[in-house]
């Protein structure tokens, strides 16, 4: 069959996932390993290395192509990619570890994830950092408050997983090898990857909807993984957008699975990153609406959208839309572009008024579903 999907980011889909033999001879020497307790939210990205989901990526960037993603959105060899992917470790860790190391990686529990083999330990510039990557160093955006705390080491190197990083949604997770074939499967040549972080609205599923009537199928690929104060709770997202497909979507059209990582709150920064994923993931388009991956008005509102100009080689096609809502006069969900009359007639859709009105616990003035709205109201609080 010839493959019509994307080439992954980089040219090859990356697999460091140790064969179970290597697996037990590294297990059998765990005693003679220096260990480093990382976070779940760590955990989660060193699957989505080893899987491919951040390919080309193998491992936690080295210093060269931190500083080259930081300071131009590229790494070393000219790949477009915006988010430095790497560990922080306290300055402590150079008394037990030095470069050419290898170092398990473990959770709090103790159960070993991986294996690093450090080639850079390196220090960093956190508010330079910041200032690139958020636009700002304000410590109110949750990224720069998050990269400020960071500890001051960074430890560049490939890795290997050796462990079992399942979670309580195995069932929606799907790595890029298993999207591809079930692309394949179903024959889409033209795939519109959709990220989100809130349960669906009217018009997310309008965008959902004009989308399908360009391409042959949607994955719908919420992020799940840390959030900040006030967003929608993994459970809530994922539940949510389970009835909206049931009831309303032609089920051959539509694969959910989920995006196990952070939101970082980059805006355009992490737009073109989760653009990438998607290429990764076999996706040929990618859904960029309005204030992607912003917060608290960090942002103009198209910013994410401006950005994809500057990544012409990015190998994914972006799909713009703009503010959408209901238009009390056309009596319909429309936008600028197609709408003639104005914002006196207009019912703005918007992920941070529908948390708000949950917040308030004024669910008649949101605009979803009776089916999506029902179960929000079996949630004494469905945000974090």
């Amino acid at each position: 069959m010839e493959n019509s999907l994307p080439k992954p980011h980089g040219g090859k889909l990356v697999n460091r996932i140790l064969r179970q033999s290597r697996r037990e001879k590294i297990l059998d020497e765990v005693n003679e390993i220096p260990k480093i307790v990382v976070d779940k939210e760590t955990s989660n990205d060193l699957r989505n290395i080893t899987e491919g989901v951040f390919s080309p990526l193998e491992g936690f960037m080295e210093q060269e192509d931190y500083l080259r993603v930081v300071h131009e959105g590229r790494l070393t060899n000219g790949t477009p990619w915006t988010i430095p992917i790497v560990l922080d470790a306290p300055k402590i860790i150079r008394s037990y570890i030095s470069e050419d190391d290898d170092v398990l990686l473990t959770e709090k529990t103790g159960q070993a994830i991986a294996l690093l083999h450090v080639s850079e330990i390196y220090s960093f510039d956190k508010k330079d950092t910041a200032s690139y990557v958020f636009g700002t160093t304000d410590n109110a955006h949750p990224g720069v408050t998050k990269t400020l705390n960071m500890e001051d080491l960074l430890l560049g190197g490939k890795i290997d997983l050796i462990g079992n990083t399942q979670n309580h949604f195995e069932n929606y997770h799907l790595n890029p090898i298993e999207t591809r074939k079930l692309f394949e499967k179903r024959k889409w040549k033209a795939i519109a990857g959709f990220q989100t972080r809130n349960v669906p609205h009217l018009g997310h599923e309008y965008i959902q909807k004009t989308a399908l009537t360009f391409v042959d199928g949607i994955f719908i690929n919420p992020i799940i993984g840390r959030k900040k104060k006030g967003d929608f709770k993994d459970e809530v997202i994922l539940s949510t957008y389970k009835v909206l497909i049931d009831k309303y979507f032609p089920e051959e059209r539509i694969i959910l699975g989920i995006l196990q990582t952070k939101m970082r709150y980059a805006g355009p920064k992490e737009a073109i990153f989760h653009a990438i994923i998607r290429k990764n993931f076999g996706c040929t388009h990618f859904i960029v609406g309005r204030d992607h991956a912003g917060t608290n008005n960090f942002y103009d509102p198209y910013a994410a959208q401006d950005i994809f100009t500057e990544y012409s080689d990015l190998g994914i096609i972006p799909l713009f839309f703009p503010s959408v809502f209901f238009c009390n006069t056309c009596k319909t969900i429309t936008n600028d572009k197609a709408c003639p009359h104005g914002q006196k007639c207009h019912q703005e859709f918007s992920g941070t008024q529908m948390r708000e009105a949950i917040r308030n616990g004024d669910m008649d003035n949101v605009s979803l579903r009776p089916e999506v709205a029902n179960i929000l109201k079996t949630w004494k609080n469905p945000l974090v």
